[in-house]
């Protein structure tokens, strides 16, 4: 691809940072913008699947996360088209582009909810550090900014995750595909 390819979609702006440094960027919150979407749509799907006996925090739990990453979407589409690119974020878009792991379809139990987004909420949260770093690099402030303070959030939010799995000895190792715990970092399976 060419860069006049890559810069036909491209609107004018006034930001008096480099075109070549404004595509990259534009590159790094568009899959950002990607992964959120998919990450809420995985919310989304804990909410409405829940059962067991924290069906009432766990169902608030997620629907004020899936609210927060609402917002988290609209700062990086609106920084993304503040830079001159096209904030694309249909669905399609977002399963096409997004690096996070599928949902697992058939799950109901709330424990079994959270450890699935504990899971997907860790590799995103270290994107975002990624991308902070990444802005930073290219001497973009603004994208920099943006993506500590939505880092801050999904810190807090894993975090949350986190706590819940330690209440009366959940496990918190990965699980496999096939549902079974994945081994601990000394090697050993979890019991």
């Amino acid at each position: 691809m060419s860069q006049s390819d890559d810069t036909q979609g491209l609107s004018p702006v006034r930001i008096n940072i480099p075109l070549e440094i404004r595509l990259y960027v534009i590159q790094l919150l568009q899959q950002t913008l990607s992964c959120t979407l998919d990450l809420r749509s995985q919310l989304k799907q804990a909410c409405w699947n829940v059962k067991g006996h924290d069906l009432v925090l766990l169902h608030a739990l997620f629907a004020t996360m899936a609210t927060e990453l609402d917002a988290h979407t609209d700062l990086v589409a609106e920084r993304l088209v503040v830079l001159g690119g096209v904030a694309r974020g249909t669905v399609r878009t977002a399963a096409t582009h997004s690096r996070l792991p599928e949902y697992p379809g058939a799950i109901m139990d709330g424990d079994a909810h959270v450890r699935a987004l504990a899971e997907r909420f860790a590799p995103y949260a270290t994107a975002l550090r990624a991308d902070i770093a990444h802005a930073t690099e290219v001497e973009d402030a603004g994208s920099a900014a943006l993506y500590t303070d939505i880092s801050r959030g999904v810190d807090t939010r894993l975090g949350f995750l986190a706590a819940y799995l330690h209440r009366d000895g959940a496990r918190t190792e990965p699980t496999r595909q096939d549902g079974r715990q994945a081994a601990r970092h000394d090697g050993r399976r979890a019991e």
